[in-house]
């Protein structure tokens, strides 16, 4: 029959492409792999690792962390919280759709290297301008792959973040490196202004018919700009070192402390900042400046074992019941109970963990999340919660008259 012709000639078909499919994926895999550069990843605790080096070649230092996004590595690379960092991607293929620029977060790759099981350098998506491999050598970044990583995050989980150096080369260049002594030679991370390398030179405004915020830039992601934009507000954007008079000079309805890199209790001046402001106009913050108002307020923050890096952190809602998956990048937290004898409450945990994901003051009108509600990476279902509060809160401050 002539539909039973038919059909073979389907299924033949379909086996056709689906053996040059194979082949054509392992001819990928071989070419990705054939290159001469190796890298060589050490750990303080004495691990030492061999890979396969992609991006430029260097060598680098900083701490190790693992993230769990299954996608947006643009997102994350760009992202300045990771500054003084080695990021480490948990899901085993990056590069896959390359690189467009549409969604970075900043200009420029902040992590010190990328680490990944395996990495892909035929790039098949319409907005792809160029590969990851080339996305690093323009930034200048090492990167490596072809190593064990579900052992390398398992290390972590289990000891901690571990400083950690890599190198990548030659084989004849950087095999006989002592990575693993470079990594304990390095100074712990709390030791290291980072904040002057990521915030903005100078200020800058990104005009809106709104509420007037003042914006300490702590290594800020352009979606939470986006997100501010997006309500009307008039933004003006500061340095981290900005001071209290130059902060007040511009007359704000609001303060908002931005997400960034590094310890919280280097932020002297966005800490100053805060302290003086507090019970002036409404504050807002997000991920490191969730940390430095709990600080400025009286609480205390510590640093996290692993930290939180990821797009699936669960945070319980202690007002509304109910638990939100959040987008999160950050290695410290406030401790929880430091809060008692202070006008700060908590309103938010994280439901792994129970460490504090978010701070509210209805005297002082204070509203902080440790997450990422701008994602950007990861889930928007606390984007209208967070910046929708931020909102309503400006709009019960300001009169109507004023808004717009």
């Amino acid at each position: 029959m002539v539909i039973s012709h038919f059909d073979e000639g389907v299924f033949g078909t379909i086996q056709i492409q689906s053996i040059s499919g194979i082949e054509m994926y392992l001819g990928d895999l071989a070419s990705c792999f054939a290159d001469t550069m190796i890298g060589v990843l050490g750990l303080e605790d004495g691990t030492r690792v061999e890979g396969t080096g992609f991006g430029a070649p260097g060598v680098v230092s900083g701490e190790l962390v693992f993230t769990t996004i299954m996608s947006g590595y643009e997102e994350a690379l760009t992202d300045p919280s990771y500054h003084g960092q080695m990021l480490m991607f948990t899901y085993p293929l990056e590069g896959n759709y390359g690189v467009s620029g549409d969604d970075f977060q900043s200009d420029n790759m902040w992590p010190k290297a990328m680490v990944s099981r395996e990495y892909w350098d035929r790039p098949t998506h319409f907005r792809s301008g160029r590969t990851l491999n080339q996305f690093l050598i323009d930034e200048g970044k090492p990167g490596i792959c072809g190593v064990d990583t579900r052992m390398l995050t398992l290390k972590v989980r289990t000891k901690g973040v571990l400083r950690a150096t890599l190198a990548v080369g030659e084989k004849n260049e950087v095999s006989s490196l002592d990575v693993v002594q470079m990594a304990r030679n390095q100074p712990d991370i709390s030791s290291q202004d980072l904040l002057a390398d990521v915030t903005c030179r100078q200020p800058y405004r990104v005009e809106g018919k709104g509420p007037k915020v003042a914006v300490l830039d702590l290594g800020i992601k352009r979606n939470i700009l986006k997100s501010l934009s997006a309500r009307g507000f008039d933004i003006y954007v500061l340095p981290a070192h900005a001071s209290v008079s130059e902060i007040e000079g511009l007359s704000p309805d609001c303060l908002f402390v931005s997400n960034g890199p590094g310890d919280p209790e280097r932020a002297l001046d966005a800490l100053c900042a805060v302290k003086h402001l507090a019970g002036e106009i409404p504050i807002f913050g997000i991920c490191l400046g969730h940390q430095i108002i709990s600080l400025a307020l009286g609480a205390r923050t510590f640093k996290l074992k692993f930290g939180h890096h990821g797009g699936n952190q669960p945070v319980k809602d202690l007002e509304k019941r109910i638990v939100y998956i959040t987008s999160q990048n950050h290695n410290f937290a406030m401790v929880p109970g430091s809060e008692e004898g202070t006008d700060l409450k908590i309103t938010q945990l994280n439901a792994n963990d129970g460490t504090v994901e978010g701070i509210k003051s209805e005297k002082l009108d204070i509203l902080a999340v440790q997450y990422h509600p701008e994602a950007h990476p990861g889930p928007l279902c606390t984007e209208d919660p967070f910046f929708g509060s931020v909102m309503r809160i400006m709009k019960r401050k300001i009169p109507a008259g004023r808004r717009s």
